[in-house]
């Protein structure tokens, strides 16, 4: 498990640091990117010219991960300002109004419908199917959109997805990685995730709550979140608005019975989603513009990907550089990390796990430290079977325990990495919502820390 750190992490782990400081201090951060994508490229290459060049390149390699996000947030701000425009909006969100009153109910019924939806078809597609639907009806009760964002991301990219108990990617992942079957890791998180997402959740809606009482967030603030929101035209008959208020969701649950049929995961779910709202879109266009309908749908995609890229521009840069943590290193700069690594964020996590000594409470506190470094590159998956492998030599070493550290460190690297602290990995839920992805990781920042530390004290008792 030992590993010679080189400059090149050491680089690394200062600007993370630099990072997380100007994010606390509500800064930007942009340029303290760039900078460090610089520097890593400089001491890795030593010319000029290819650090240069690495900065524009790894402003490639983010745009080419990020695409598809960028993608669908686009398409589905396009179908809901068409939706909005035409009134068909106002009729589809009537029966939820009837159910969400207040501003407690709206976080508590949106995030828990996300949570459950997300158990069978991860966050992402789950955000693009909920949010054109339920944001407004939470804006109405009196939520602010910046709580929106908080229920659905710490309930899908949080809970839903570190327990993974449906599709179970990441408990195979990390069970393979330990030796142990993938049920004995299922089990072992059980507890783990109720308490993570007990603790988490309650505590950010305190915190919330408490804001929105002192008047730090207003629901105020909610005009104008939604893009391009205007008044309803008169584009269609009462009874047109009906028909399509019923077709659309129909549509959606079309797709979710796909999505099982088919067992589609990840990407090619949210592409099913995708196709559909521009199919929507398109159908939209046509009935209600009719003659124009052509140059309708151009304008509204027009409008979708106008605001797809104003909200992840200033991500591009950040996201550049936490993918040089990654598989990302070799692809921009090149091959000049030691043979034996596994990526900078991996092979800190190996060196944190190879300098600690081995008692139960250590353990968990190390596997907590690795998972949440490993979730610093923002995907969540690509350092939980460096967890489970540690988890595996933790476990042997103090003769029990393996699974639940395990599961420990699968939760601790997708709760940081997998969408609610990074911030462009809890971008889907921030573009919906149109609220700042930085400003949503720091109020996830004190509940998902709160949540990790007590999850990491139930471990120790469990091991």
């Amino acid at each position: 498990m030992e590993m010679e750190l080189t400059a090149l992490h050491w680089i690394y782990v200062v600007f993370i640091a630099l990072i997380i400081g100007f994010m606390v201090k509500r800064r930007d951060t942009t340029l303290i990117c760039i900078i460090g994508i610089f520097l890593l490229a400089l001491v890795a290459t030593g010319s000029l010219a290819s650090s240069i060049s690495g900065i524009f390149n790894s402003f490639i390699f983010a745009i080419t991960e990020l695409m598809s996000t960028i993608l669908i947030i686009s398409i589905i701000v396009a179908m809901s300002t068409v939706l909005t425009k035409s009134g068909i909006n106002d009729v589809m969100i009537a029966p939820f109004a009837k159910f969400i009153k207040n501003p407690t109910l709206a976080f508590w019924v949106i995030g828990i419908v996300m949570m459950v939806i997300s158990w069978f078809f991860w966050p992402s597609p789950a955000v693009a199917l909920l949010g054109a639907v339920l944001l407004p009806v939470a804006l109405r009760a009196g939520l602010p959109a910046l709580g929106v964002a908080m229920a659905m991301n710490l309930f899908g990219h949080g809970i839903a997805l570190s327990g993974d108990f449906i599709i179970q990617a990441a408990p195979k992942l990390t069970g393979d990685a330990a030796s142990i079957p993938v049920g004995d890791v299922i089990a072992a998180s059980i507890p783990l995730v109720i308490t993570m997402g007990i603790v988490t959740t309650i505590s950010a809606f305190i915190l919330l709550k408490r804001d929105m009482k002192l008047g730090r967030i207003k629901a105020a603030d909610n005009e104008g979140i939604i893009p391009d929101q205007t008044i309803s035209e008169d584009l269609l008959t009462q009874g047109q608005k009906k028909f399509f208020a019923v077709f659309i969701p129909i549509a959606f649950l079309l797709d979710v019975v796909a999505l099982s049929v088919l067992k589609l995961q990840g990407g090619d779910a949210t592409a099913l989603v995708g196709g559909t709202a521009v199919f929507i879109l398109l159908i939209l266009s046509l009935v209600a513009h009719k003659q124009q309908g052509l140059e309708k749908s151009t304008a509204y995609l027009i409008q979708g990907f106008q605001f797809g890229f104003k909200v992840f521009g200033p991500v591009i840069p950040i996201a550049a550089f936490f993918y040089l943590g990654d598989s990302g290193f070799n692809q921009i700069i090149g091959d000049y990390l030691p043979k034996t690594s596994l990526g900078i964020v991996n092979d800190l996590g190996a060196a944190l796990a190879a300098s600690v000594p081995l008692t139960k409470e250590i353990a968990a506190v190390t596997l907590t430290g690795i998972g949440a470094i490993t979730g610093l590159d923002g995907s969540g998956f690509s350092g939980i079977s460096l967890a489970g492998s540690v988890a595996k030599l933790f476990g042997t070493a103090i003769g029990s325990g393996t699974a639940t550290l395990t599961a420990l460190g699968q939760i601790t690297a997708i709760w940081v990495g997998g969408g609610t602290l990074i911030p462009w990995a809890l971008i889907p839920a921030a573009a919906i919502c149109n609220v700042s992805p930085f400003e949503l990781a720091r109020r996830n920042l004190l509940p998902v820390t709160i949540g990790l530390a007590v999850t990491t004290i139930v471990a120790m008792f469990l091991i």
